[in-house]
């Protein structure tokens, strides 16, 4: 069974990518785009909130931003490696929604498991191309796919970007994608530990780094990626 869409978006935890490529993501559904979101774990570790309550934040995100599908491959939280049971459960979601562009965690990040969930799904979507490489899906046979490019979105630590999104008229929408997410984030009647991610600062410290990626191309707020690979342009006028 085939769901194709334009953009794949993975993320080793529920949150990842509306954290730092949600505003993208919401532009290209506004655009027309079909995405989809692959989560590889079900955020299991987390200090605060259970798996239940944040397959229900995550549904509720993937509503706001408006994307075709979201699934979740039940991989182990803090402990998924480069195996080839990992590798062949997303072989099996890249053929199956077969996208040209595939989002990715960040290359380096404070979480081991964003560093070490890009190298997974980049690996993954080379694989994914190989005609020997077999993989069925309801029992039946699925056809070798590889996306034309995977951009890495950038998460807890600065990195410098290949390209800059301008994502200023999504600000809003992004936000309430991640505050959907009731447990994690901070919000004034919350309860629970306290985590790197639960209170006002960090929200502001995500805010700033909009805000600093917006500046670098003359726009109110932009978002960061790096591209495995050159980007190509049709008109240098683009670059205005």
């Amino acid at each position: 069974m085939v769901k194709k869409v334009e953009i794949l978006a993975f993320g080793a935890h529920p949150d990842d990518v509306e954290l730092a490529a949600g505003g993208t993501i919401i532009k290209s559904v506004q655009q027309g785009k079909k995405v989809a979101i692959v989560d590889l774990t079900q955020g299991e570790l987390g200090s605060r909130g259970t798996i239940q309550t944040r397959y229900n934040e995550a549904e509720n995100a993937a509503k706001i931003m408006g994307v075709a599908h979201r699934e979740n491959l039940k991989l182990a939280d803090g402990f998924f490696e480069e195996s080839e049971d990992s590798l062949l459960k997303l072989i099996t979601a890249i053929r199956k929604y077969q996208p040209e562009i595939v989002f990715a965690n960040a290359p380096s990040d404070r979480h081991p498991d964003h560093g070490r969930g890009s190298d997974l799904i980049s690996r993954a979507c080379f694989l994914s191309g190989l005609l020997k490489i077999e993989t069925k899906i309801e029992g039946e046979k699925q056809l070798h796919w590889r996306p034309k490019v995977v951009y890495h979105y950038i998460q807890d630590r600065y990195l410098t970007p290949s390209f800059i999104v301008d994502v200023s008229e999504q600000r809003d929408l992004k936000f309430k994608a991640i505050l959907a997410y009731e447990t994690q984030f901070f919000h004034s009647d919350m309860s629970g530990p306290k985590t790197p991610i639960s209170g006002q600062d960090f929200l502001d410290a995500l805010e700033a780094r909009l805000v600093q990626y917006g500046r670098d191309i003359g726009t109110k707020y932009g978002e960061g990626f790096i591209s495995e690979r050159p980007v190509g342009i049709n008109d240098i006028s683009d670059f205005l």
